[in-house]
């Protein structure tokens, strides 16, 4: 479903990465992990398309990222959703659900904000959700999308305990999705992905989390 052949990609006169080749399968959650700065970000940006590639090609859900077709087959969270704080979570809901569909699905909106258990905060402004409320919306955001590929980055990052705990669930729940996390969290990985695409000095190695354990000498996160 995402498909990264010898991609190669420079910041002025720095190659961040190299002859980078990734694939992953449908329905597989694959996390993208690396020390900081090995350019897990500027890979998932390239996959987009909102970073220029030297050389390589991309293609997700069998098109290519220069064309068109293939951003109705991906929804894309950042570290940072841009959400409107004097919105409802249910507004927010409808705004950006609007840019996908001319018609509103109400029932689908109902749906979704259930799964991520706010269906009874919809009516609360965003201003007041907390940090872990506004990412589950943001999460929400995307399901209502209903793609067959998720791209989340860091989806957890700044979460305290309970607040990753229900990300996860939200995810492990999810069925028949490609999803591509990157992550810095090895607790957090082992309990739902069951694959790692480990980034390191330019170059990227996919492992099973098992495969991934005995290879990698460090334990509790990636930074």
């Amino acid at each position: 479903m995402i498909t990264v052949e010898q991609v190669t990609h420079s910041y002025k006169q720095t190659k961040i990465l190299e002859d980078i080749s990734l694939e992953v399968q449908q329905n597989e959650l694959c996390a993208l992990v690396g020390r900081n700065g090995a350019g897990k970000s500027t890979l998932i940006h390239i996959i987009l398309g909102l970073l220029p590639m030297k050389q390589g090609k991309v293609h997700l859900g069998g098109i290519s990222n220069k064309k068109t077709g293939w951003k109705k087959k991906v929804a894309y969270l950042p570290e940072k959703f841009q959400l409107y704080p004097q919105l409802t979570g249910e507004e927010n809901m409808h705004f950006f659900a609007s840019l996908a569909e001319k018609e509103l699905d109400e029932q689908k909106v109902t749906d979704v904000l259930q799964q991520v258990n706010l269906l009874e905060a919809r009516t609360m402004p965003v201003k007041s959700y907390s940090k872990g409320m506004l990412q589950r919306l943001g999460l929400g955001i995307m399901l209502y999308y209903d793609t067959e590929i998720l791209i989340l980055d860091e989806p957890t990052s700044g979460l305290d305990p309970m607040g990753r705990e229900e990300i996860l669930q939200i995810l492990k729940s999810l069925q028949n999705k490609t999803i591509l996390l990157s992550s810095h969290h090895m607790d957090e990985i082992r309990q739902i992905c069951s694959h790692i695409a480990y980034l390191e000095d330019k170059k990227i190695t996919k492992y099973t989390v098992e495969e991934f354990s005995n290879h990698i000498p460090f334990g509790g996160n990636t930074k």
